[in-house]
């Protein structure tokens, strides 16, 4: 069997953080290529714009995939890392296909993270369904108690910046 690529889906949450770091360990374990995937669509939705193409906003809308891809790198990882054959991609479409497009090569790895709790997102559930070969699910690390406790009962002000 040849080995295929590390594909992993990056959109900035704890769970694609997580993946993103567990891809790179694959990639490296496996001596295979990484391809670190952000996909997005405008906010309105593909139909409405189609009804009103606007080029200039459609680019915005990529410049701001692409910057929250290079944001969760440098979370995730500081940088990319120079001792494995890694790319970013930014691909305009819904993440669950374009992940399995992507991923659908022989051998080819895909990697998305999740929320505790199992396969409840569009993307997991797409993935489950459709992806064309082996698919890796990496936890969202848990929040602390106390923490998920403060956020519940948090108000604006408490986020307004003080002095």
């Amino acid at each position: 069997m040849t080995r295929g690529r590390v594909v992993v889906g990056v959109s900035g949450s704890l769970g694609s953080l997580a993946a993103l770091r567990a891809a790179v360990d694959e990639a490296r374990g496996g001596g295979s290529p990484l391809l670190a995937v952000t996909a997005w669509e405008p906010p309105e939705g593909e139909a409405l714009f189609a009804r009103n193409p606007d080029s200039a906003w459609a680019r915005h809308q990529e410049d701001l995939a692409r910057a929250a891809l290079e944001r969760a790198v440098q979370e995730a990882l500081g940088k990319m890392p120079s001792d494995v054959a890694a790319r970013k991609l930014v691909v305009r479409g819904k993440a669950g296909p374009v992940l399995c497009a992507l991923a659908g090569r022989p051998g080819d790895l895909l990697v998305i993270g999740a929320r505790p709790g199992g396969w409840r997102g569009p993307v997991r559930r797409h993935v489950r369904r459709h992806a064309p070969g082996c698919v890796l699910t990496v936890p969202a690390p848990p929040r602390p108690r106390r923490t998920a406790r403060a956020l519940r009962h948090a108000r604006a002000e408490d986020f307004a910046l003080h002095g």
